[in-house]
Formats: C-alpha cells, structure tokens, sequence
C-alpha cells in the first residue's frame, strides 16, 4: 500500500510540475559528483512519471578537465538543467551563463573517510582522533573538487599538521577517490560522502568531525538559452521536493532545511 502511494506521490508531483501545457521532451542534464548517486535514483523515476527523457553528462563541479561543466558550457553544449555545488553555479549565473530566478537548493554534503575493505577503521570522532589517524597514516588522498581544496588549504593546517602530511597526501583528479583506496594505492581517501558509498572495495568509517567539516551546498539551474526550461523546471521542483528526500538521504547527503 505505501509503495502505491509513493508512486501516486511521485507521479501527482511531476504532472503538477509540468503543467498541463508542456509536452514531454528529451531532457539535457549535466550533474557533477556529489548528487550523481541521488540523480541516479530519482532520475529514472522523474521520467518514468513525466514522461521526459533524460540525457545526461557527468563532470566536475570546476577545474580543467573538460568534462567539467563550466568548460562544457563555455565551448557551446547544450544544457536544460546544470546540477553543481553551489558557489560554482553562482559563478555561472554571474556570468549570465545561468538564469538566476531558476536557482534551487538541493542537498548538503558532507566530508567523509573511507580505507580499503577489510582493514582496520581508526576513530575519527573528534579533532584529535582525525589528527592521530592523519598522522600515523602512510599515504592520505582527496579529490580534486570542493572537498579536496577544502582538506588542503584549511583541514591540515586548522589541525597543524600541513608540513607533515604534505609528503604523503595526493590531489586524485576525476576519479572517486575510494577507487584508489580500494585498489591499495592510498591508506586513507576522504570526499564527500555521497561520493564514497558507492565504490566497491572500500570500508566508510565515519564523516570528519562537525567542527572541522567544510559543508558543501548542491544547487542547480537552468542554462539561459535552455530549450526546454518548463520540463527542466519541473525536474528541479521534484528533485527538491519532500518526496525526493528519503532517495536523497539514503545516498550520503543532507536535505536543505527550508
């Protein structure tokens, strides 16, 4: 019975959203890491309600890679909705890249650590626990988005131990961290915990203590020039809406309180 419902929830919210004027249409998406695992989920069920198709392209939130959606913007692809953290995508609205009245707050994320499945998990509850783990660990990686910048210029050296971790940590770019974990190549992997539960290989020990964490905000936005803003519209209201939470939960982020 509360699977009926949830689907009866599922499919009246999208329709809501819709409109009875928009036809369904071939949605163009570009999502980045961190709310990749919850798009993945709702995703599916946002089309098989509303009938839209989705096209999806994956990429960092910033950086060089041309795979990141400020790059794939500026060399002309075409985007109806950019999921991303939150202060690139005001960079993009900035740039009048993004129209500003289609903002949405998605979901929070927050810094976690994983080690190699099967080995040990060091507590990592307070300042000092994270410190000694980070101290004793052999070789240490991070990602190269928000995260990662975050562990390198402010977590080593809130904690005072930059100079001794410089040797042995690694910015990993464009792949999860937790595959480099998983394969032995580095003891310790920290990202953002939606980023993590999904790789195989790899044990989650805990999220970084709450007076160290560096809280990432998801957003996203419609592209000016966007050709299907009514059906990318009606995809942010659902992926917002409280009958997205639970999925967005179960991934590793934190709904936005409103």
């Amino acid at each position: 019975m509360n699977a009926r419902l949830n689907i009866a929830a599922l499919a009246l919210a999208a329709s809501f959203a819709l409109g009875s004027t928009a036809q369904a249409e071939e949605i163009r998406v570009m999502t980045s890491g961190g709310f990749t695992a919850a798009y993945k989920v709702l995703g599916p069920k946002f089309a098989a309600s509303s009938g839209n198709t989705l096209d999806t392209a994956l990429g960092p939130s910033m950086g060089k890679a041309p795979e990141a959606i400020p790059n794939r913007l500026a060399r002309g692809e075409q985007a109806d909705v950019v999921i991303m953290v939150g202060y690139a995508l005001d960079d993009l609205i900035k740039q009048g890249k993004v129209d500003p009245a289609s903002r949405v707050e998605l979901a929070d994320s927050r810094i976690g650590m994983v080690v190699r499945e099967g080995a040990a998990k060091p507590d990592i509850s307070s300042e000092a626990g994270l410190k000694q783990t980070l101290l004793e660990a052999k070789s240490v990686a991070y990602s190269d988005s928000a995260s990662g910048v975050y562990i390198e210029n402010q977590l080593f050296k809130r904690l005072g131990i930059e100079e001794q971790l410089k040797p042995k940590s690694t910015m990993v770019p464009k792949i999860p961290v937790g595959s480099v974990v998983a394969t032995g190549d580095y003891q310790l992997g920290f990202q953002q915990v939606s980023e993590l539960l999904p790789v195989p290989g790899v044990s989650f020990v805990a999220k970084i203590p709450e007076s160290l964490q560096s809280v990432t905000r998801f957003a996203a936005g419609i592209p000016v020039g966007a050709q299907h803003p009514a059906q990318a519209r009606a995809l942010l209201d659902y992926l917002a809406s409280p009958a997205a939470q639970a999925d967005v939960k179960a991934t590793g982020l934190d709904s936005v309180t409103r």
